[in-house]
């Protein structure tokens, strides 16, 4: 099973808000996931960004691989360089 870390789109049409979630390669975008490790939401002026490191962490070290928006999230919090 190839796990991903990745975004789960929320909020209202036109007021996006995302969980960054864990979960399988072959779900839907917006589907079912593993665990809900933070989130992001762009809307705010510096956008809040609130990721559990630890749990991060624990996924990237047994193989969960980022989505290119996740590493950049990941690197803006200091949990991946």
């Amino acid at each position: 099973m190839a796990v991903k870390i990745r975004l789960k789109r929320m909020g209202a049409n036109k007021k996006p808000f995302y969980r960054v979630v864990v979960a399988d390669s072959r779900a839907s975008r917006d589907g079912r996931f593993i665990e809900e490790i933070g989130y992001y939401d762009p809307l705010k002026d510096p956008a809040d960004i609130k990721i559990d490191a630890e749990k991060a962490q624990k996924w990237l070290s047994t193989g969960a691989a980022p989505t290119d928006t996740v590493r950049a999230l990941l690197k803006k919090t200091g949990i991946i360089e």
